[in-house]
């Protein structure tokens, strides 16, 4: 197999886009224009005819280059339109250039790595199958989940798709973003212009939760792709985790798009409270490889163990 590296301002990417849409494990985070509004470079491993792609995601600090996981894509790593064989995945691995001294990345489910080789992580997701009348659908809704359909229900929520993103992200900001401070401003600016493309390319609908007073209390952007809805942001606020409003929200989506060849990708979680929630919608738990790698010199490793922390210093690196 003839693997080269092939640099982003080179790429061909009517040919990459052709491989991502008909690509037996293609998913919308792999599409080049997806790629080029959430990380800031990005070179490739394809094949001479881009039947198999792999995109690398890079950045450079203190003159170390490295491999890291954009945020708001899931899974990228290996893409073909042909059956994924772990002698592929293999290869494309291997031809992983020497400069990328760290790595901390996802693949994808399709994607299996040699253990022995790598050392790769396990991660979780979660999928509902939506193929099935909506009236079956929610039967396999656990007991609490039902109930706090009910109690939201009770609330007079009303759920529309007609909102902005932007309104969802400040949401997000105000509440759980508060906690979570590898998220910056220009992160958040990012997302907002990613989600206007995806609505724009009719690939993304924002859904909002409305209290009986009209004030937004939950949302979420959901984008379209392969046959699949990923549930790729959302937010609630403190009077939402009262009323129940995100299972109304979701089970709205559910209902809207049951009995269509369909999947609903809740993209997690690794955080058990979310795949318990994920869960008692009646998803089903998928599992994806995630590879790490470190060719550091050994002085450097050394000095990596020294400032180790509550977190490693190579996680924080990479972020």
């Amino acid at each position: 197999m003839n693997i080269r590296l092939v640099k982003h301002s080179e790429l061909d990417n009517a040919a990459w886009d052709n491989c991502i849409e008909k690509a037996v494990n293609g998913n919308i985070y792999g599409f080049s224009w997806y790629l080029d509004i959430v990380c800031e470079e990005w070179d490739a491993l394809i094949t001479e005819d881009y039947e198999t792609v792999f995109p690398l995601t890079h950045r450079e600090k203190f003159g170390i280059r490295y491999l890291y996981q954009p945020f708001f894509a899931q899974q990228l790593g290996i893409f073909s339109i042909r059956h994924i064989t772990p002698e592929i995945v293999e290869a494309f691995l291997t031809a992983i250039p020497k400069k990328y001294l760290l790595a901390e990345i996802n693949l994808n489910a399709y994607n299996k790595p040699d253990k022995k080789k790598w050392q790769v992580t396990e991660n979780l997701n979660h999928e509902l199958d939506l193929i099935e009348p909506y009236s079956i659908t929610k039967k396999n809704y656990s007991q609490n989940t039902s109930r706090n359909i009910a109690k939201a229900m009770n609330h007079s929520i009303s759920i529309s798709s007609n909102i902005k993103p932007e309104d969802i992200v400040t949401m997000f900001r105000q509440n759980k973003g508060k906690q979570i401070s590898h998220l910056r401003d220009h992160d958040y600016r990012r997302f907002i212009r990613l989600a206007y493309e995806c609505i724009v390319n009719n690939k993304a609908i924002c859904y909002g939760a409305y209290t009986a007073q009209n004030s937004l209390c939950a949302g979420a952007i959901v984008v379209f792709s392969h046959r699949k809805a990923v549930f790729l942001f959302s937010a609630t606020n403190e009077i939402a985790r009262e009323n129940s409003a995100m299972f109304l929200l979701i089970d709205h989506f559910i209902q809207d798009l049951s009995g269509n060849h369909l999947t609903l990708d809740f993209e997690g979680s690794n955080d058990p409270n979310l795949a318990r929630f994920y869960k008692s919608f009646g998803s089903v738990r998928i599992k994806y490889p995630g590879l790490r790698f470190n060719r550091l010199p050994l002085p450097v490793k050394f000095l990596l163990r020294i400032y180790k922390k509550t977190k490693t210093l190579t996680q924080k690196f990479l972020k």
